[in-house]
């Protein structure tokens, strides 16, 4: 495939919007459109989900870029790492395209809420080696405060952007780079304290944005809608990067906004008459769980035509809910869009047919637990598997046999391998790492290299099909949690709790991914044990730490947990064993008593086990 990407725009009023668009990185994309297409809205931004605060046209963003990358220029600065510490808005937009402009390396990361440890936000700055914070005066002054109290990372160098004048831009100098020149670290470890930066090239953004533009089907007349954090890849690439490569408008709000009223997400949809809009499956669940009947009447969701939905397991039931729900107000169940991809990819590796329905399979349930696939009619025994897509032209999917690392037959499970343009370049100084999952090779012909995306999956008359993982990454409402962080976190929340003596692992309640914890008991408090103040304290480490709510917790008898020889807890055998009531019990305790009870006694439930016995990455 050659280096050279040549986008097609569909014809519109504006004789400029003809033009065939080359670009070779990001710096040439947004360039031609600030000549081309100066006034042309880019980004709308809704600080409540509701009320407009902010707007850039093309132009607007170009200047402002211009004057962070001279400035950045100044500090001599090309080639390094910097942090972009943002709430979600424009600024972070400019920031961004300010450090592309300027040939520093990005590096995305969540502003740390004020409950919320600095650990994760530590442990990128530390693997990342940046020197350089980007934020605005505001919250700079707030996070400043907390880091001082870090020596280690005194070091680092503040710039708020909002404060640069866009008198500099004229002294901006294009960057001596090439499209193999990295354009940011896309961090993808969720909690973890062990991050790792997936290097992402202006190359990789630009062919997978061509994938993105190949399946979707968007134009200059189409426009977004997007809620998604900018600093994961779903967010940055679909909600931020994508449109900019079609030039479409895209009108963007807080995670937040949607999280605490989801009608927001849909009210934007239906208000700008949007095209282009998705998300985690959580999201479509929150829609049809929090809107109510009486506010459906005041939706039109008859334009959108694309409701691309990933980053987590989608759900049959889910897709065929939220179709039924809103159909009243014109939303079409051909719409939905599954897909699938990661930021090792970039982002997208495969995405639906436009205007077709998704791909609904019932497959024997005991023949999937042996990595087999039996499609059959749907009854007791089957689970339903939704189709992501067939894989797009310019990338290869193979199914491989994670031991032996030969392709599987057909009608079996197995890792999903991807190799292509769109495939990262590595993690960010884990050579050992990079080598083992960006550089696989088949061992029967050695064909490659590969990724090992990690997951397991199958193909089925082209199209993909995700079954589980291989690893025990839990995604959570579309964000991944390692249960090794949050295992340590719960047992250091009681001087009762055994050391490395837990599980925290999910099971699936009602189509909701819950949280559930297994942890031994130190044998000298197994007769003074205070439960109450015991699981009081994990729920609430759990919380501050992670952000996340404990569905249920089971203690259980010193020594009792299952591990491996070698001492590693086996999560999935403590699953079963949860599931199946074997666990040496002490004390139970759940969010919801009955519920838990009902679940456990339910055998459709302990058949989702079988999605996890492979497991993911």
């Amino acid at each position: 495939m050659t280096a050279c990407f040549t986008r097609s725009i569909t014809p519109e009023q504006n004789p400029e919007q003809n033009r065939d668009q080359t670009a070779l990185t990001l710096i040439d994309l947004l360039l031609e459109r600030a000549s081309h297409q100066p006034n042309r809205l880019a980004y709308t931004f809704l600080q409540d989900g509701e009320t407009e605060t902010g707007r850039f046209t093309y132009h607007a963003l170009d200047q402002q870029a211009r004057a962070i990358a001279a400035k950045l220029q100044s500090l001599n600065m090309a080639g390094s790492r910097a942090l972009l510490i943002y709430p979600p808005g424009l600024d972070f937009i400019a920031a961004f395209f300010g450090c592309l402009y300027a040939g520093v390396i990005a590096v995305p990361a969540y502003p740390p809420r004020r409950n919320q440890t600095m650990s994760r936000l530590q442990a990128i700055l530390r693997s990342s080696q940046a020197t350089l914070a980007l934020t605005t005066a505001t919250l700079g002054a707030s996070i400043r405060e907390r880091f001082a109290e870090e020596t280690d990372l005194t070091h680092l160098q503040w710039l708020a952007t909002d404060t640069i004048d866009n008198q500099l831009a004229p002294f901006w100098q294009p960057p001596l780079i090439s499209p193999d020149s990295l354009a940011f670290l896309q961090y993808t470890s969720g909690s973890t304290g062990a991050p790792k930066g997936v290097m992402i090239s202006h190359r990789n953004v630009i062919h997978n944005s061509a994938l993105i533009h190949q399946c979707l089907g968007d134009t200059p007349e189409s426009l977004g809608v997007s809620w998604l954090p900018p600093y994961h890849d779903m967010g940055l690439i679909g909600g931020i990067l994508q449109p900019l490569y079609v030039g479409a408008p895209m009108i963007l709000m807080p995670p937040m906004a949607f999280l605490q009223k989801p009608i927001r997400w849909l009210q934007a949809i239906s208000k700008f008459q949007a095209t282009t809009s998705g998300g985690p499956n959580f999201a479509f669940d929150l829609c049809m769980r929090k809107v109510k009947p009486e506010q459906l009447a005041t939706l039109d969701l008859s334009r959108w035509q694309v409701a691309f939905t990933g980053a987590e397991p989608i759900r049959a039931h889910t897709l065929e809910q939220f179709a039924n729900t809103f159909a009243p107000c014109g939303f079409r169940k051909t719409a939905l869009h599954p897909c699938y991809g990661m930021a090792e990819t970039t982002l997208i590796v495969s995405g639906g047919t436009q205007g077709t329905a998704p791909t609904l399979h019932p497959v024997n349930a005991a023949a999937l637990e042996n990595n087999r696939i039996q499609v059959e009619p749907e009854k007791a025994e089957t689970r339903t598997l939704v189709g992501c897509g067939q894989s797009l032209q310019g990338l290869q999917v193979v199914i491989v046999d994670p031991e032996t690392l030969t392709p599987c037959p057909a009608n079996q499970v197995g890792e999903v391998w991807v190799a292509g343009q769109s495939v990262a370049q590595g993690y960010w100084d884990q050579p050992a790492q990079t080598a083992e999952i960006f550089q696989a090779h088949l061992s029967d012909t050695g064909e490659g290299p590969f990724l090992r995306t990690g997951d397991l999956g199958f193909l089925l008359d082209g199209e993909l099909f995700i079954t589980g993982r291989i690893k025990d990454l839990m995604i959570i409402r579309g964000q991944n949690h390692y249960p090794q962080d949050i295992e340590m976190t719960v047992e250091n929340s009681h001087s009762a709790l055994r050391p490395a003596a837990g599980a925290a692992f999910t099971i699936d309640v009602k189509d909701k991914e819950q949280l559930v914890i297994v942890q031994e008991i130190e044998r000298s408090y197994l007769r003074k044990l205070d439960v109450q103040e015991v699981v009081t304290n994990i729920r609430q480490a759990v919380a501050s730490q992670h952000g996340l709510q404990v569905y249920a917790m089971s203690l259980v008898k010193t020594g009792s947990i299952p591990k491996t020889s070698s001492g590693k807890i086996q999560r999935h055998a403590c699953r079963s064993q949860f599931l199946n009531g074997t666990l040496s019990v002490i004390e139970d305790w759940s969010e919801n008593p009955q519920n838990k009870a009902k679940f456990l006694n339910l055998k459709a439930e302990v058949e989702t086990l079988l999605q996890e016995l492979g497991c993911k990455n």
